[in-house]
Protein backbone atom coordinates (compact mmCIF):
# COMPACT_ATOMS: atom_id res chain seq x y z
CA UNK A 1 0.00 0.00 0.00
CA UNK A 2 1.70 3.42 -0.99
CA UNK A 3 2.36 5.36 2.07
CA UNK A 4 0.80 9.58 1.72
CA UNK A 5 3.44 12.00 1.62
CA UNK A 6 3.73 14.58 4.45
CA UNK A 7 2.46 17.93 2.83
CA UNK A 8 5.86 19.29 4.28
CA UNK A 9 7.16 17.19 1.83
CA UNK A 10 5.46 18.61 -0.99
CA UNK A 11 6.38 22.40 -1.11
CA UNK A 12 6.40 23.68 -4.61
CA UNK A 13 10.07 23.35 -6.23
CA UNK A 14 9.00 25.91 -8.64
CA UNK A 15 6.02 28.59 -9.50
CA UNK A 16 3.32 28.13 -12.00
CA UNK A 17 4.10 31.63 -14.20
CA UNK A 18 1.21 34.03 -15.25
CA UNK A 19 0.11 35.07 -18.96
CA UNK A 20 -2.81 36.20 -20.28
CA UNK A 21 -1.51 35.80 -24.01
CA UNK A 22 -4.75 34.66 -26.53
CA UNK A 23 -3.17 31.86 -27.67
CA UNK A 24 -4.69 28.41 -29.21
CA UNK A 25 -3.42 25.48 -26.97
CA UNK A 26 -4.37 21.69 -26.47
CA UNK A 27 -5.05 20.00 -22.83
CA UNK A 28 -4.16 17.24 -21.82
CA UNK A 29 -5.76 15.41 -19.25
CA UNK A 30 -3.29 12.17 -17.37
CA UNK A 31 -4.91 9.61 -15.59
CA UNK A 32 -2.32 7.52 -13.70
CA UNK A 33 -3.76 4.23 -13.35
CA UNK A 34 -3.98 0.76 -15.26
CA UNK A 35 -5.15 -2.65 -13.94
CA UNK A 36 -1.61 -4.17 -14.81
CA UNK A 37 1.44 -2.42 -15.68
CA UNK A 38 2.37 -3.77 -19.32
CA UNK A 39 6.14 -4.78 -19.85
CA UNK A 40 6.64 -2.42 -22.53
CA UNK A 41 5.54 0.74 -21.21
CA UNK A 42 7.56 3.51 -19.85
CA UNK A 43 4.60 6.06 -19.18
CA UNK A 44 3.44 7.24 -15.90
CA UNK A 45 1.26 4.48 -15.28
CA UNK A 46 0.48 2.42 -11.94
CA UNK A 47 -1.52 -0.30 -10.38
CA UNK A 48 -3.67 0.82 -7.05
CA UNK A 49 -5.72 -1.71 -5.50
CA UNK A 50 -8.51 1.23 -4.58
CA UNK A 51 -8.53 4.88 -5.87
CA UNK A 52 -10.20 7.56 -3.87
CA UNK A 53 -12.60 8.58 -6.76
CA UNK A 54 -13.98 11.87 -5.12
CA UNK A 55 -11.06 13.36 -4.24
CA UNK A 56 -8.94 12.56 -7.54
CA UNK A 57 -12.34 14.36 -9.36
CA UNK A 58 -11.90 17.09 -6.88
CA UNK A 59 -8.38 17.42 -7.77
CA UNK A 60 -7.93 17.23 -11.50
CA UNK A 61 -10.85 19.98 -10.98
CA UNK A 62 -8.75 22.15 -8.85
CA UNK A 63 -5.55 22.07 -10.64
CA UNK A 64 -7.32 22.85 -14.35
CA UNK A 65 -8.70 26.02 -11.87
CA UNK A 66 -4.96 27.14 -10.80
CA UNK A 67 -3.78 26.79 -14.47
CA UNK A 68 -6.90 29.05 -15.72
CA UNK A 69 -5.98 31.34 -13.34
CA UNK A 70 -2.43 31.62 -14.43
CA UNK A 71 -3.16 31.40 -18.15
CA UNK A 72 -7.17 32.75 -18.73
CA UNK A 73 -6.99 33.48 -22.33
CA UNK A 74 -5.99 30.48 -24.16
CA UNK A 75 -8.27 28.72 -26.02
CA UNK A 76 -8.81 24.72 -25.87
CA UNK A 77 -8.33 23.25 -29.37
CA UNK A 78 -8.50 19.88 -28.22
CA UNK A 79 -8.71 17.47 -24.81
CA UNK A 80 -6.97 14.41 -24.71
CA UNK A 81 -7.50 12.01 -21.98
CA UNK A 82 -4.59 9.93 -21.62
CA UNK A 83 -2.35 7.16 -19.25
CA UNK A 84 -2.20 4.97 -18.14
CA UNK A 85 -5.94 3.83 -18.62
CA UNK A 86 -8.37 6.54 -18.51
CA UNK A 87 -10.95 4.29 -19.31
CA UNK A 88 -11.11 3.22 -16.31
CA UNK A 89 -12.17 6.86 -15.40
CA UNK A 90 -15.37 7.19 -13.81
CA UNK A 91 -17.27 8.53 -16.82
CA UNK A 92 -18.91 11.54 -14.44
CA UNK A 93 -15.66 12.51 -13.75
CA UNK A 94 -15.03 12.85 -17.62
CA UNK A 95 -18.32 15.24 -17.76
CA UNK A 96 -16.75 17.45 -15.26
CA UNK A 97 -13.45 17.90 -16.29
CA UNK A 98 -14.17 18.51 -19.66
CA UNK A 99 -17.10 20.82 -18.78
CA UNK A 100 -14.54 22.71 -16.73
CA UNK A 101 -12.30 22.91 -19.36
CA UNK A 102 -14.82 24.43 -21.61
CA UNK A 103 -15.47 26.75 -18.48
CA UNK A 104 -12.64 28.25 -18.38
CA UNK A 105 -10.83 27.94 -21.90
CA UNK A 106 -14.10 27.56 -24.05
CA UNK A 107 -13.21 27.61 -27.78
CA UNK A 108 -15.03 26.49 -30.67
CA UNK A 109 -18.42 24.76 -30.29
CA UNK A 110 -16.92 22.01 -31.61
CA UNK A 111 -13.85 20.57 -30.66
CA UNK A 112 -12.01 17.24 -30.71
CA UNK A 113 -11.87 15.31 -27.34
CA UNK A 114 -10.35 12.01 -27.27
CA UNK A 115 -10.22 8.84 -24.83
CA UNK A 116 -7.78 6.26 -24.91
CA UNK A 117 -9.54 3.00 -24.06
CA UNK A 118 -8.49 -0.54 -23.56
CA UNK A 119 -10.76 -3.18 -25.33
CA UNK A 120 -12.18 -4.91 -22.13
CA UNK A 121 -15.27 -5.69 -21.91
CA UNK A 122 -15.95 -3.39 -18.80
CA UNK A 123 -14.25 -0.36 -20.45
CA UNK A 124 -16.10 -0.88 -23.53
CA UNK A 125 -19.59 -0.85 -21.92
CA UNK A 126 -18.75 2.81 -20.68
CA UNK A 127 -18.30 3.43 -24.25
CA UNK A 128 -22.11 5.01 -24.46
CA UNK A 129 -21.40 6.77 -20.98
CA UNK A 130 -18.48 8.44 -22.39
CA UNK A 131 -19.86 9.63 -25.01
CA UNK A 132 -22.63 11.38 -23.18
CA UNK A 133 -19.76 12.80 -21.58
CA UNK A 134 -18.79 14.98 -24.79
CA UNK A 135 -15.91 12.28 -25.24
CA UNK A 136 -16.50 12.24 -29.21
CA UNK A 137 -13.25 10.46 -30.36
CA UNK A 138 -12.06 7.03 -28.85
CA UNK A 139 -8.44 5.62 -29.33
CA UNK A 140 -8.40 1.78 -28.51
CA UNK A 141 -5.15 0.15 -27.40
CA UNK A 142 -5.92 -3.14 -29.67
CA UNK A 143 -1.97 -3.63 -29.73
CA UNK A 144 -2.52 -6.93 -31.89
CA UNK A 145 -5.59 -9.18 -33.19
CA UNK A 146 -3.01 -12.50 -32.31
CA UNK A 147 -3.78 -14.02 -29.07
CA UNK A 148 0.02 -14.90 -28.82
CA UNK A 149 0.75 -11.42 -29.44
CA UNK A 150 -1.58 -10.03 -26.62
CA UNK A 151 -0.06 -12.54 -23.90
CA UNK A 152 3.30 -11.64 -24.70
CA UNK A 153 3.09 -7.67 -24.76
CA UNK A 154 0.99 -8.47 -21.41
CA UNK A 155 -2.17 -7.18 -22.79
CA UNK A 156 -5.76 -8.65 -20.13
CA UNK A 157 -7.35 -8.34 -23.13
CA UNK A 158 -7.85 -11.02 -26.03
CA UNK A 159 -8.44 -10.69 -29.56
CA UNK A 160 -12.25 -11.66 -29.77
CA UNK A 161 -12.28 -9.06 -27.18
CA UNK A 162 -10.53 -6.08 -29.67
CA UNK A 163 -12.93 -7.05 -31.99
CA UNK A 164 -15.83 -6.52 -30.20
CA UNK A 165 -14.64 -3.34 -28.14
CA UNK A 166 -14.08 -1.71 -32.37
CA UNK A 167 -17.51 -2.85 -32.54
CA UNK A 168 -19.27 -1.07 -29.38
CA UNK A 169 -17.03 2.23 -30.22
CA UNK A 170 -18.21 2.48 -33.52
CA UNK A 171 -21.77 2.41 -32.40
CA UNK A 172 -20.74 5.05 -30.22
CA UNK A 173 -18.29 7.46 -31.57
CA UNK A 174 -17.87 8.85 -35.10
CA UNK A 175 -14.36 8.66 -34.95
CA UNK A 176 -12.48 5.65 -33.95
CA UNK A 177 -8.77 5.37 -33.92
CA UNK A 178 -6.83 2.09 -32.40
CA UNK A 179 -3.01 0.96 -31.56
CA UNK A 180 -0.94 -2.15 -33.45
CA UNK A 181 2.28 -2.50 -32.05
CA UNK A 182 4.17 -5.16 -35.04
CA UNK A 183 8.09 -5.91 -35.13
CA UNK A 184 7.79 -8.39 -32.55
CA UNK A 185 9.97 -10.91 -31.71
CA UNK A 186 10.14 -13.60 -34.59
CA UNK A 187 6.92 -11.63 -36.76
CA UNK A 188 7.70 -12.56 -40.23
CA UNK A 189 7.04 -9.88 -42.79
CA UNK A 190 3.97 -12.51 -43.94
CA UNK A 191 2.48 -12.35 -40.27
CA UNK A 192 2.58 -8.65 -40.09
CA UNK A 193 1.01 -8.55 -43.82
CA UNK A 194 -1.81 -10.43 -42.82
CA UNK A 195 -2.34 -8.70 -39.50
CA UNK A 196 -2.46 -5.40 -41.02
CA UNK A 197 -4.52 -6.60 -44.06
CA UNK A 198 -7.07 -7.45 -41.10
CA UNK A 199 -6.67 -4.69 -39.51
CA UNK A 200 -7.85 -2.39 -42.36
CA UNK A 201 -10.46 -4.31 -42.99
CA UNK A 202 -12.53 -2.45 -40.10
CA UNK A 203 -12.20 0.34 -42.70
CA UNK A 204 -10.79 2.47 -39.74
CA UNK A 205 -10.37 6.36 -40.22
CA UNK A 206 -7.00 6.37 -38.31
CA UNK A 207 -4.62 4.10 -37.06
CA UNK A 208 -1.27 4.57 -35.09
CA UNK A 209 1.35 1.62 -35.99
CA UNK A 210 4.29 1.62 -33.65
CA UNK A 211 7.18 -0.45 -34.09
CA UNK A 212 8.32 -2.59 -30.82
CA UNK A 213 10.83 -0.39 -29.19
CA UNK A 214 12.62 -1.31 -25.48
CA UNK A 215 12.75 1.74 -23.53
CA UNK A 216 15.25 1.53 -20.00
CA UNK A 217 13.41 1.24 -17.05
CA UNK A 218 10.97 -1.12 -18.09
CA UNK A 219 10.11 -5.37 -18.11
CA UNK A 220 10.85 -5.46 -21.43
CA UNK A 221 14.23 -3.70 -20.96
CA UNK A 222 15.45 -6.31 -18.07
CA UNK A 223 14.13 -9.41 -20.14
CA UNK A 224 15.58 -8.15 -23.92
CA UNK A 225 19.38 -7.36 -21.92
CA UNK A 226 19.27 -11.09 -20.26
CA UNK A 227 18.56 -12.36 -24.30
CA UNK A 228 15.22 -13.77 -23.41
CA UNK A 229 14.16 -12.25 -26.60
CA UNK A 230 15.35 -10.61 -29.72
CA UNK A 231 13.78 -8.55 -32.01
CA UNK A 232 13.89 -8.18 -35.85
CA UNK A 233 16.77 -7.25 -37.36
CA UNK A 234 17.56 -3.65 -39.34
CA UNK A 235 16.78 -5.20 -42.87
CA UNK A 236 13.76 -6.63 -41.26
CA UNK A 237 12.13 -3.74 -39.41
CA UNK A 238 12.78 -1.67 -42.36
CA UNK A 239 11.12 -3.41 -44.58
CA UNK A 240 8.27 -3.79 -42.23
CA UNK A 241 8.14 -0.26 -41.54
CA UNK A 242 8.01 0.17 -45.78
CA UNK A 243 5.75 -2.36 -46.07
CA UNK A 244 3.17 -0.46 -43.49
CA UNK A 245 3.40 2.55 -45.32
CA UNK A 246 2.38 0.86 -48.86
CA UNK A 247 -0.36 -0.95 -47.06
CA UNK A 248 -2.03 1.97 -45.40
CA UNK A 249 -1.01 4.52 -48.20
CA UNK A 250 -3.30 1.79 -50.80
CA UNK A 251 -5.77 1.52 -48.03
CA UNK A 252 -6.27 5.30 -48.17
CA UNK A 253 -4.50 5.96 -44.91
CA UNK A 254 -1.33 6.96 -45.94
CA UNK A 255 0.89 8.32 -43.09
CA UNK A 256 0.63 12.00 -41.95
CA UNK A 257 3.32 11.36 -39.23
CA UNK A 258 5.57 8.59 -38.54
CA UNK A 259 3.61 5.90 -37.08
CA UNK A 260 0.24 7.74 -37.95
CA UNK A 261 -1.99 7.32 -40.35
CA UNK A 262 -5.14 8.52 -41.15
CA UNK A 263 -7.49 9.14 -44.25
CA UNK A 264 -7.85 12.60 -45.14
CA UNK A 265 -9.08 14.96 -42.49
CA UNK A 266 -9.44 12.33 -39.89
CA UNK A 267 -5.57 13.05 -38.74
CA UNK A 268 -5.56 13.56 -34.61
CA UNK A 269 -6.38 17.42 -34.07
CA UNK A 270 -4.51 16.85 -30.63
CA UNK A 271 -1.41 15.34 -31.48
CA UNK A 272 -1.12 17.52 -34.51
CA UNK A 273 -0.96 20.42 -31.93
CA UNK A 274 2.73 18.60 -30.78
CA UNK A 275 4.12 18.20 -33.99
CA UNK A 276 3.52 21.39 -34.88
CA UNK A 277 5.11 23.07 -32.08
CA UNK A 278 1.62 24.72 -30.49
CA UNK A 279 1.00 24.82 -26.59
CA UNK A 280 -0.42 22.34 -24.82
CA UNK A 281 -0.97 22.26 -21.14
CA UNK A 282 -0.64 18.58 -18.75
CA UNK A 283 -3.23 18.14 -16.35
CA UNK A 284 -2.79 15.30 -13.75
CA UNK A 285 0.56 13.39 -12.63
CA UNK A 286 3.24 13.49 -14.61
CA UNK A 287 1.79 15.14 -17.13
CA UNK A 288 3.98 18.24 -18.88
CA UNK A 289 2.97 20.99 -21.33
CA UNK A 290 4.10 24.16 -23.35
CA UNK A 291 2.70 27.03 -22.21
CA UNK A 292 2.76 30.37 -23.79
CA UNK A 293 6.41 32.21 -22.58
CA UNK A 294 6.63 35.89 -21.79
CA UNK A 295 8.29 36.46 -25.48
CA UNK A 296 7.28 35.77 -28.81
CA UNK A 297 8.80 32.22 -29.66
CA UNK A 298 9.30 31.70 -25.81
CA UNK A 299 7.56 28.78 -23.91
CA UNK A 300 7.54 27.83 -20.46
CA UNK A 301 7.71 24.01 -20.27
CA UNK A 302 5.87 22.29 -17.08
CA UNK A 303 6.05 19.06 -16.08
CA UNK A 304 3.41 18.05 -12.84
CA UNK A 305 4.37 15.13 -10.05
CA UNK A 306 4.62 11.56 -11.08
CA UNK A 307 3.61 9.76 -8.24
CA UNK A 308 -0.01 9.92 -7.99
CA UNK A 309 -0.22 9.87 -4.25
CA UNK A 310 2.29 13.01 -4.34
CA UNK A 311 0.52 14.65 -6.85
CA UNK A 312 -2.65 14.49 -4.80
CA UNK A 313 -1.35 15.86 -1.79
CA UNK A 314 0.25 18.67 -3.55
CA UNK A 315 -2.84 19.63 -5.37
CA UNK A 316 -4.87 19.44 -2.45
CA UNK A 317 -2.31 21.45 -0.52
CA UNK A 318 -1.19 23.69 -2.86
CA UNK A 319 -3.95 23.99 -5.84
CA UNK A 320 -1.14 22.12 -8.68
CA UNK A 321 1.17 19.71 -8.39
CA UNK A 322 4.06 21.44 -10.23
CA UNK A 323 7.30 19.17 -9.64
CA UNK A 324 9.17 21.48 -12.96
CA UNK A 325 9.24 24.82 -14.64
CA UNK A 326 11.88 25.71 -17.41
CA UNK A 327 11.94 28.94 -19.43
CA UNK A 328 12.51 27.68 -23.10
CA UNK A 329 13.54 30.58 -25.12
CA UNK A 330 13.09 31.09 -28.52
CA UNK A 331 16.16 29.07 -30.54
CA UNK A 332 15.36 26.31 -28.26
CA UNK A 333 11.81 26.46 -28.57
CA UNK A 334 12.16 26.64 -32.73
CA UNK A 335 14.54 23.58 -32.68
CA UNK A 336 11.88 21.90 -30.77
CA UNK A 337 9.42 22.89 -33.69
CA UNK A 338 11.95 21.30 -36.42
CA UNK A 339 12.47 17.67 -34.76
CA UNK A 340 8.97 17.78 -34.00
CA UNK A 341 7.45 19.32 -37.46
CA UNK A 342 9.46 17.33 -39.74
CA UNK A 343 7.85 13.53 -38.25
CA UNK A 344 5.00 14.78 -40.05
CA UNK A 345 4.26 14.11 -44.01
CA UNK A 346 3.33 17.93 -44.21
CA UNK A 347 6.92 19.15 -42.84
CA UNK A 348 7.31 22.84 -41.75
CA UNK A 349 5.43 25.80 -43.07
CA UNK A 350 8.53 28.04 -43.57
CA UNK A 351 6.02 30.91 -43.59
CA UNK A 352 4.12 29.83 -40.31
CA UNK A 353 7.48 28.66 -38.60
CA UNK A 354 8.77 32.49 -39.63
CA UNK A 355 5.61 33.98 -38.12
CA UNK A 356 5.92 31.92 -34.96
CA UNK A 357 9.17 32.42 -34.02
CA UNK A 358 10.40 35.97 -35.92
CA UNK A 359 13.17 34.14 -37.75
CA UNK A 360 13.69 31.68 -40.81
CA UNK A 361 14.39 27.95 -40.29
CA UNK A 362 17.40 28.30 -42.45
CA UNK A 363 18.58 30.16 -39.18
CA UNK A 364 18.76 26.96 -37.32
CA UNK A 365 20.08 24.22 -40.00
CA UNK A 366 22.74 23.93 -41.73
CA UNK A 367 21.94 24.72 -45.13
CA UNK A 368 24.60 23.04 -47.10
CA UNK A 369 23.69 19.79 -46.12
CA UNK A 370 20.59 20.78 -45.83
CA UNK A 371 20.66 21.56 -49.61
CA UNK A 372 22.74 17.85 -50.03
CA UNK A 373 20.22 15.30 -48.55
CA UNK A 374 17.63 17.34 -50.65
CA UNK A 375 20.12 16.12 -53.76
CA UNK A 376 20.06 12.73 -52.39
CA UNK A 377 15.92 12.49 -52.06
CA UNK A 378 15.94 12.62 -48.46
CA UNK A 379 14.92 15.94 -47.87
CA UNK A 380 12.30 17.80 -50.37
CA UNK A 381 12.86 22.11 -49.63
CA UNK A 382 10.27 23.91 -51.65
CA UNK A 383 9.68 27.49 -51.17
CA UNK A 384 7.25 27.62 -48.93
CA UNK A 385 7.90 24.17 -46.76
CA UNK A 386 10.80 21.60 -45.67
CA UNK A 387 9.51 17.93 -45.77
CA UNK A 388 10.99 14.62 -45.38
CA UNK A 389 10.73 12.51 -48.50
CA UNK A 390 9.87 8.64 -48.01
CA UNK A 391 12.93 7.67 -48.52
CA UNK A 392 13.73 9.77 -45.99
CA UNK A 393 11.21 8.97 -43.36
CA UNK A 394 12.47 5.83 -41.68
CA UNK A 395 15.96 7.67 -41.37
CA UNK A 396 14.79 10.83 -39.67
CA UNK A 397 16.74 9.73 -36.11
CA UNK A 398 19.82 9.97 -38.40
CA UNK A 399 19.08 12.97 -40.57
CA UNK A 400 18.34 15.48 -37.92
CA UNK A 401 21.95 15.88 -35.92
CA UNK A 402 22.72 16.33 -39.87
CA UNK A 403 21.24 19.45 -40.58
CA UNK A 404 20.16 21.01 -36.85
CA UNK A 405 22.64 23.31 -35.96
Amino acid sequence: MPVSPKTTDLQPKAVLPANDRAENAAVYVHWPFCEKKCPYCDFNSHVREKVDQASWQKAMLREIDTFAAHFPNLKAKSIFFGGGTPSLMPPETTALIIERIQSHWGGDAWIEITLEANPSSVEAARFYDYAQAGVNRVSVGVQSFKDQSLKFLGRLHNAHEATKALEVARNNFDRVSFDLIYALPEQSLQEWQTELQHALGFSPSHLSLYQLTIEEGTAFYHQFNRGKFSLPDEELAATLFETTQLMTENAGLPAYETSNHAKPGEQSAHNLAYWRGEPYVGIGPGAHGRLPGASVGAAYGHQQIKRPENWLAAVEAFGCGLEKLEEIDRDERAVEAIMMGLRLREGICLPTFRDRFGLSAKEFLDNDAVSDLNTEGYLLETQDRLTVTAKGAPLLNFLLPKIII
